[in-house]
Protein backbone atom coordinates (compact mmCIF):
# COMPACT_ATOMS: atom_id res chain seq x y z
CA UNK A 1 0.00 0.00 0.00
CA UNK A 2 1.37 3.42 -0.93
CA UNK A 3 2.01 5.83 1.94
CA UNK A 4 -0.58 8.55 2.47
CA UNK A 5 0.50 12.01 1.35
CA UNK A 6 -0.46 14.20 4.31
CA UNK A 7 -0.15 17.37 2.27
CA UNK A 8 -2.73 16.09 -0.18
CA UNK A 9 -5.17 14.88 2.46
CA UNK A 10 -8.34 16.98 2.83
CA UNK A 11 -8.51 19.26 5.84
CA UNK A 12 -10.61 18.03 8.74
CA UNK A 13 -14.03 19.69 8.78
CA UNK A 14 -14.58 22.39 11.38
CA UNK A 15 -16.78 21.08 14.17
CA UNK A 16 -18.49 24.41 14.83
CA UNK A 17 -18.29 26.52 11.67
CA UNK A 18 -19.09 30.21 11.92
CA UNK A 19 -21.71 31.14 9.38
CA UNK A 20 -20.97 33.88 6.90
CA UNK A 21 -23.06 37.02 7.24
CA UNK A 22 -23.85 36.39 10.91
CA UNK A 23 -22.77 38.32 14.02
CA UNK A 24 -21.77 35.91 16.78
CA UNK A 25 -21.61 36.94 20.44
CA UNK A 26 -19.18 34.72 22.35
CA UNK A 27 -18.77 34.44 26.11
CA UNK A 28 -15.17 34.54 27.35
CA UNK A 29 -13.73 33.27 30.67
CA UNK A 30 -14.49 35.46 33.70
CA UNK A 31 -11.17 34.52 35.31
CA UNK A 32 -9.98 30.99 34.68
CA UNK A 33 -8.85 30.55 31.07
CA UNK A 34 -9.65 26.85 31.41
CA UNK A 35 -13.33 27.79 31.17
CA UNK A 36 -12.95 28.82 27.52
CA UNK A 37 -15.23 26.59 25.48
CA UNK A 38 -14.13 24.59 22.48
CA UNK A 39 -16.66 26.58 20.43
CA UNK A 40 -15.06 29.87 21.50
CA UNK A 41 -11.61 28.64 20.46
CA UNK A 42 -13.00 27.44 17.13
CA UNK A 43 -14.76 30.77 16.54
CA UNK A 44 -11.62 32.79 17.25
CA UNK A 45 -9.79 30.71 14.63
CA UNK A 46 -12.46 31.33 11.98
CA UNK A 47 -13.70 34.89 12.43
CA UNK A 48 -13.03 37.41 9.66
CA UNK A 49 -13.56 40.26 12.13
CA UNK A 50 -13.12 40.07 15.91
CA UNK A 51 -14.67 43.04 17.71
CA UNK A 52 -13.13 43.21 21.19
CA UNK A 53 -13.87 45.40 24.22
CA UNK A 54 -10.13 45.69 24.89
CA UNK A 55 -7.90 44.44 22.11
CA UNK A 56 -4.97 43.99 24.51
CA UNK A 57 -7.01 41.69 26.74
CA UNK A 58 -8.18 39.73 23.71
CA UNK A 59 -4.65 39.38 22.35
CA UNK A 60 -3.62 38.02 25.76
CA UNK A 61 -6.54 35.57 25.72
CA UNK A 62 -5.54 34.39 22.24
CA UNK A 63 -1.98 33.87 23.47
CA UNK A 64 -3.09 31.85 26.49
CA UNK A 65 -5.37 29.73 24.31
CA UNK A 66 -2.63 29.17 21.77
CA UNK A 67 -4.77 30.65 19.00
CA UNK A 68 -3.48 32.58 16.02
CA UNK A 69 -6.56 34.41 14.82
CA UNK A 70 -6.65 35.04 11.07
CA UNK A 71 -9.24 37.81 11.25
CA UNK A 72 -9.01 41.55 11.74
CA UNK A 73 -9.07 42.65 15.38
CA UNK A 74 -10.92 45.90 16.08
CA UNK A 75 -11.76 47.76 19.29
CA UNK A 76 -15.46 47.84 20.22
CA UNK A 77 -16.23 49.36 23.62
CA UNK A 78 -18.76 51.57 25.38
CA UNK A 79 -17.20 54.77 24.06
CA UNK A 80 -17.26 53.83 20.36
CA UNK A 81 -20.12 51.32 20.15
CA UNK A 82 -22.48 53.71 18.37
CA UNK A 83 -19.80 54.69 15.86
CA UNK A 84 -18.46 51.18 15.22
CA UNK A 85 -21.74 49.22 15.08
CA UNK A 86 -22.66 50.25 11.48
CA UNK A 87 -19.31 48.97 10.17
CA UNK A 88 -19.79 45.60 11.86
CA UNK A 89 -23.28 45.32 10.43
CA UNK A 90 -21.93 46.16 6.98
CA UNK A 91 -19.22 43.52 7.36
CA UNK A 92 -21.86 40.90 8.16
CA UNK A 93 -24.03 42.01 5.23
CA UNK A 94 -20.94 41.61 3.02
CA UNK A 95 -20.73 37.96 4.04
CA UNK A 96 -18.02 38.18 6.66
CA UNK A 97 -18.02 36.20 9.90
CA UNK A 98 -18.17 38.77 12.70
CA UNK A 99 -17.30 37.73 16.26
CA UNK A 100 -17.95 39.96 19.29
CA UNK A 101 -16.11 39.31 22.57
CA UNK A 102 -15.64 41.33 25.74
CA UNK A 103 -13.02 41.23 28.49
CA UNK A 104 -14.99 38.65 30.48
CA UNK A 105 -18.38 37.00 30.25
CA UNK A 106 -21.19 37.55 27.78
CA UNK A 107 -21.27 40.59 25.47
CA UNK A 108 -24.22 42.96 26.02
CA UNK A 109 -24.64 41.95 29.70
CA UNK A 110 -23.08 44.93 31.53
CA UNK A 111 -20.70 45.02 28.57
CA UNK A 112 -20.75 46.43 25.02
CA UNK A 113 -23.03 44.69 22.55
CA UNK A 114 -26.59 45.70 23.35
CA UNK A 115 -26.73 48.51 20.78
CA UNK A 116 -25.18 46.30 18.11
CA UNK A 117 -27.73 43.53 18.69
CA UNK A 118 -30.61 46.02 18.70
CA UNK A 119 -29.45 47.53 15.39
CA UNK A 120 -28.90 44.08 13.88
CA UNK A 121 -32.44 43.04 14.84
CA UNK A 122 -33.87 46.25 13.38
CA UNK A 123 -31.95 45.83 10.12
CA UNK A 124 -32.48 42.10 9.66
CA UNK A 125 -28.88 41.01 10.29
CA UNK A 126 -28.76 37.62 11.99
CA UNK A 127 -27.20 37.31 15.44
CA UNK A 128 -26.29 34.13 17.29
CA UNK A 129 -24.59 33.30 20.59
CA UNK A 130 -21.84 31.00 21.83
CA UNK A 131 -22.78 30.64 25.52
CA UNK A 132 -20.27 30.28 28.30
CA UNK A 133 -19.09 31.71 31.62
CA UNK A 134 -21.33 34.18 33.46
CA UNK A 135 -20.35 36.09 36.57
CA UNK A 136 -24.04 36.67 37.34
CA UNK A 137 -25.00 33.00 37.40
CA UNK A 138 -21.75 31.92 39.03
CA UNK A 139 -22.26 34.33 41.92
CA UNK A 140 -25.93 33.41 42.25
CA UNK A 141 -25.19 29.69 42.32
CA UNK A 142 -22.44 29.95 44.92
CA UNK A 143 -24.18 32.51 47.15
CA UNK A 144 -26.41 30.04 48.96
CA UNK A 145 -29.37 32.40 48.48
CA UNK A 146 -32.62 31.62 46.69
CA UNK A 147 -32.01 31.19 42.97
CA UNK A 148 -35.49 30.27 41.72
CA UNK A 149 -36.34 33.95 41.14
CA UNK A 150 -33.72 36.67 40.80
CA UNK A 151 -33.00 39.94 39.03
CA UNK A 152 -29.70 41.40 37.84
CA UNK A 153 -29.13 45.10 38.58
CA UNK A 154 -25.59 45.47 37.24
CA UNK A 155 -23.66 48.45 38.60
CA UNK A 156 -25.49 50.87 40.87
CA UNK A 157 -25.31 54.61 40.08
CA UNK A 158 -22.06 56.30 41.11
CA UNK A 159 -23.69 59.37 42.66
CA UNK A 160 -24.87 58.93 46.23
CA UNK A 161 -28.32 60.45 45.71
CA UNK A 162 -29.07 58.42 42.57
CA UNK A 163 -27.83 55.25 44.26
CA UNK A 164 -30.07 55.88 47.28
CA UNK A 165 -33.10 56.38 45.04
CA UNK A 166 -32.38 53.17 43.12
CA UNK A 167 -32.01 51.17 46.33
CA UNK A 168 -35.22 52.66 47.73
CA UNK A 169 -37.02 51.32 44.66
CA UNK A 170 -35.51 47.88 45.26
CA UNK A 171 -36.04 47.72 49.03
CA UNK A 172 -39.27 45.71 48.73
CA UNK A 173 -38.14 43.55 45.79
CA UNK A 174 -38.80 39.94 46.82
CA UNK A 175 -36.47 38.33 44.27
CA UNK A 176 -32.79 37.74 44.99
CA UNK A 177 -30.72 40.68 43.70
CA UNK A 178 -27.34 40.48 41.95
CA UNK A 179 -25.09 43.53 41.63
CA UNK A 180 -21.64 44.15 40.13
CA UNK A 181 -19.28 46.52 41.91
CA UNK A 182 -15.76 47.83 41.48
CA UNK A 183 -13.20 47.26 44.27
CA UNK A 184 -12.91 50.93 45.26
CA UNK A 185 -16.70 51.46 45.47
CA UNK A 186 -17.76 48.26 47.22
CA UNK A 187 -17.45 49.72 50.75
CA UNK A 188 -19.83 52.60 49.99
CA UNK A 189 -22.25 50.28 48.22
CA UNK A 190 -22.37 47.81 51.12
CA UNK A 191 -22.94 50.65 53.58
CA UNK A 192 -25.80 51.98 51.44
CA UNK A 193 -27.35 48.53 51.06
CA UNK A 194 -27.23 47.95 54.82
CA UNK A 195 -28.79 51.34 55.49
CA UNK A 196 -31.66 50.98 53.00
CA UNK A 197 -32.32 47.22 53.14
CA UNK A 198 -31.43 46.73 56.79
CA UNK A 199 -28.24 45.33 58.26
CA UNK A 200 -29.79 41.92 58.90
CA UNK A 201 -30.61 41.20 55.23
CA UNK A 202 -28.70 38.09 54.11
CA UNK A 203 -26.11 38.59 51.40
CA UNK A 204 -22.94 37.22 49.84
CA UNK A 205 -19.88 39.06 48.56
CA UNK A 206 -18.20 37.08 45.78
CA UNK A 207 -14.82 38.24 44.51
CA UNK A 208 -12.28 36.92 42.02
CA UNK A 209 -14.72 34.20 40.91
CA UNK A 210 -13.03 31.20 39.22
CA UNK A 211 -9.57 32.66 39.96
CA UNK A 212 -6.86 31.38 42.30
CA UNK A 213 -7.91 33.65 45.17
CA UNK A 214 -11.67 33.23 44.78
CA UNK A 215 -13.49 34.26 47.95
CA UNK A 216 -17.16 34.08 48.93
CA UNK A 217 -18.25 35.70 52.18
CA UNK A 218 -21.84 34.98 53.25
CA UNK A 219 -23.13 37.26 56.01
CA UNK A 220 -25.80 39.88 56.79
CA UNK A 221 -25.29 43.19 55.00
CA UNK A 222 -24.27 44.97 58.20
CA UNK A 223 -21.44 42.49 58.82
CA UNK A 224 -20.27 42.68 55.22
CA UNK A 225 -20.24 46.49 55.40
CA UNK A 226 -18.00 46.32 58.48
CA UNK A 227 -15.69 43.63 57.10
CA UNK A 228 -15.14 45.40 53.79
CA UNK A 229 -15.12 48.98 55.08
CA UNK A 230 -11.74 49.43 53.40
CA UNK A 231 -12.88 47.90 50.11
CA UNK A 232 -12.14 44.56 48.49
CA UNK A 233 -9.59 43.48 45.94
CA UNK A 234 -10.57 42.17 42.53
CA UNK A 235 -13.82 41.97 40.63
CA UNK A 236 -16.84 41.83 42.95
CA UNK A 237 -20.37 40.48 42.61
CA UNK A 238 -22.86 41.11 45.42
CA UNK A 239 -25.84 38.80 45.90
CA UNK A 240 -28.55 40.04 48.26
CA UNK A 241 -31.59 38.16 49.52
CA UNK A 242 -34.97 39.46 48.46
CA UNK A 243 -37.24 41.32 50.85
CA UNK A 244 -39.64 39.25 52.96
CA UNK A 245 -43.06 38.87 51.36
CA UNK A 246 -45.35 41.71 52.34
CA UNK A 247 -48.42 40.53 54.25
CA UNK A 248 -51.30 42.82 53.45
CA UNK A 249 -53.73 43.87 56.16
CA UNK A 250 -57.33 43.20 55.14
CA UNK A 251 -58.57 46.31 56.94
CA UNK A 252 -56.10 48.47 54.98
CA UNK A 253 -57.60 47.24 51.70
CA UNK A 254 -61.20 48.19 52.44
CA UNK A 255 -60.71 51.49 50.63
CA UNK A 256 -59.83 49.66 47.41
CA UNK A 257 -62.98 47.56 47.72
CA UNK A 258 -65.09 50.67 48.35
CA UNK A 259 -63.62 52.35 45.27
CA UNK A 260 -64.64 49.40 43.08
CA UNK A 261 -68.13 49.37 44.59
CA UNK A 262 -68.51 53.10 44.02
CA UNK A 263 -67.47 52.49 40.41
CA UNK A 264 -70.39 50.07 39.99
CA UNK A 265 -69.02 46.68 41.07
CA UNK A 266 -70.94 44.43 43.43
CA UNK A 267 -69.39 43.89 46.86
CA UNK A 268 -68.46 40.21 46.65
CA UNK A 269 -66.81 40.42 43.20
CA UNK A 270 -64.96 43.56 44.35
CA UNK A 271 -63.73 41.75 47.46
CA UNK A 272 -62.63 38.76 45.39
CA UNK A 273 -60.66 40.97 42.98
CA UNK A 274 -58.83 42.91 45.69
CA UNK A 275 -58.16 39.81 47.80
CA UNK A 276 -56.61 37.99 44.83
CA UNK A 277 -54.46 40.99 43.91
CA UNK A 278 -53.05 41.37 47.43
CA UNK A 279 -52.99 37.79 48.69
CA UNK A 280 -55.42 38.18 51.60
CA UNK A 281 -58.34 36.09 52.76
CA UNK A 282 -61.61 36.87 50.93
CA UNK A 283 -63.57 36.13 54.09
CA UNK A 284 -61.50 38.50 56.24
CA UNK A 285 -61.67 41.25 53.63
CA UNK A 286 -65.43 40.78 53.17
CA UNK A 287 -66.00 41.03 56.93
CA UNK A 288 -63.80 44.15 57.12
CA UNK A 289 -65.74 45.73 54.26
CA UNK A 290 -69.07 44.99 55.95
CA UNK A 291 -67.79 46.38 59.25
CA UNK A 292 -66.74 49.59 57.50
CA UNK A 293 -70.28 50.01 56.16
CA UNK A 294 -71.93 49.76 59.57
Amino acid sequence: MDPVDDAAAPAAPTLWPLRAGVITLAATPIGNVGDASARLVSALKQADVIAAEDTRRTVDLLRRLGVRAPGRLTAFHEHNEDAKAPALLEAARAGQRVLLVTDAGMPSVSDPGYRLVALAAAQGVEVTVIPGPSAVLTALAISGLASDRFCFEGFLPRKEGERARRLAQLATEERTLVFFESPHRVAATLAALAQVFGGERAAALCRELTKTYEEVVRAPLGELAERFADGARGEVALVVAGAPAQVADAAALVGKVSALVEAGARLKPAVAEVAAAHGVSKRELYEAALAARS
